[in-house]
């Protein structure tokens, strides 16, 4: 064969080879790539599983139920933070590279600190629901932060607002006991109890508990001393069920305490049952409904599950369902402007993500409409409800025992607005125009 005929038959070899193996950049026009920071290790790992689960299933759902995101296949990866902060900024750089920007979402106030200022310069958005700093629901200073459906100030006044109620409109002169994780996360609502204390007269005792939060014992001797009318719980994994058992022990009635939504999950309850009665606390998602019945079929049916069938449904678990979510309806409201079918990038998830839109109706196509409830975003307001539900332990299982309730923004706004504004002036950023927001 002369070196003609042979260089044209390696060509041909060539040209077969690369009509039949993708090349790198159609397959990543195929793919929308979604980071997963969860924790199934470490002392928190009882919680961080079953959300993590709850995550990961939705997003293998929209794979297997609807084709993915208009016909944009989702790929993720794991890496385990478990909920170190110097791990979770670890895993962040591991997976950074893996898309041309991002939704991450760290599932700890403390690695939200870490990323808050990276994540701009990344251009990845970061998905904080239900944690993370409280200020970052202004979006004229946290561009790349959301605190979707609710943060820890409204998680808060929530709790005062129920509890308020409960005493007939009037808690001067009452006493109430913040046990809280020692921690970012667990020091979140004091600001909000602060100026709520200042309002409405209640004797405010702060109890911060070292982490993991197994030893408590002189916590709840104070508490026996003091006699505080409610205890509010601010814990996470194994510091919430010590909290029940310690109260268990020195006479504390359950019905006096109320934690926020990550202390009012089955692994918080399960393990002490009856004991733990009357015990309430918030929680942001419904039960049941059209997309659990999907999850089974189309993933848990299938042997996709990434954990137990019974577990589909826990509170936990369907907090991270609903998390996987709302980064699934960020990148499908970016494709409305900038295309359909197409990967979108960190800029036009992001604006996605400020643009949200997702009504009863849209709830209802995706059989969300029992989980959660309606979410719309703006360049201002980056948390987009403020809404949860107080429900009871009754010895077996949850029930709810208040309507929703929504978040006092006229309290709530001016701290917002005083904390992020000092924000800016210690990391010198400026408040963005009219311009940067259609942006």
């Amino acid at each position: 064969m002369t070196i003609r005929k042979l260089t044209l038959a390696i060509a041909l070899v060539a040209g077969a080879v690369s009509a039949l193996v993708p090349t790198a950049s159609f397959a990543q026009a195929k793919e929308q790539f979604f980071p997963v920071l969860p924790y199934r290790s470490g002392a928190y790992a009882p919680n961080g599983v079953p959300w993590a689960n709850g995550f990961v299933d939705y997003l293998k759902l929209i794979n297997a139920r609807d084709g993915g995101i208009n016909g944009v296949k989702i790929t993720f990866e794991e890496c385990d933070t478990a909920y170190a902060t110097d791990r979770g900024v670890e895993c962040y750089e591991r997976l950074k590279g893996k898309a041309t920007g991002a939704i991450f979402q760290p599932l700890s106030t403390g690695i939200t600190f870490a990323l808050t200022e990276k994540a701009p310069t990344d251009k990845n958005a970061l998905i904080t629901g239900g944690y993370g700093r409280s200020e970052s629901s202004d979006g004229g200073i946290f561009k790349w932060n959301f605190p979707l459906m609710g943060t820890y100030w409204s998680g808060a006044d929530i709790l005062m607002q129920h509890i308020t109620a409960k005493e007939g409109g009037n808690i001067k002169g009452k006493k109430i006991a913040l046990v809280y994780h020692d921690s970012p996360y667990g020091k979140e609502p004091i600001p909000l109890l602060q100026e709520r204390a200042k309002m409405q007269g209640f004797e405010l005792t702060l109890l911060p508990v070292t982490a993991p939060g197994i030893e408590q014992k002189a916590t709840w001797l104070q508490i026996r001393q003091n006699r505080p009318d409610y205890v509010l719980l601010w814990g996470w994994g194994v510091m919430n069920s010590a909290a029940l058992k310690e109260a268990v022990a020195t006479g504390y009635p359950r019905e006096k305490m109320y934690g926020v939504w990550w202390s009012a999950g089955e692994p918080d309850v399960k393990d002490i049952g009856e004991a733990a009665k009357g015990y309430s606390g918030l929680v942001v998602t419904g039960e049941g409904g059209g997309v659990i019945a999907d999850m089974k079929k189309f993933v848990h049916d299938k042997g996709q599950g990434t954990g137990p069938i019974e577990e589909v449904s826990t509170v936990l678990y369907n907090r991270g369902m609903v998390s996987a979510a709302l980064g699934v309806e960020a990148v499908r409201r970016a494709q409305e402007r900038f295309g359909k079918g197409k990967v979108m990038d960190g800029e036009q998830i992001r604006w996605g993500l400020e643009n949200l839109a997702v009504d009863e109706k849209r709830l209802k196509a995706l059989k969300l409409d029992s989980v959660m409830k309606p979410i719309s975003t703006t360049c201002v307001d980056h948390e987009g409800s403020r809404s949860a539900r107080v429900h009871t332990w009754d010895g077996k299982k949850w029930q709810y025992a208040s309507d929703w309730i929504e978040a006092d923004t006229s309290i709530i706004k001016p701290l917002v607005r005083q904390y992020a504004d000092k924000y800016a002036a210690d990391k010198k950023l400026t408040r963005r125009d009219a311009k940067d927001c259609q942006s």
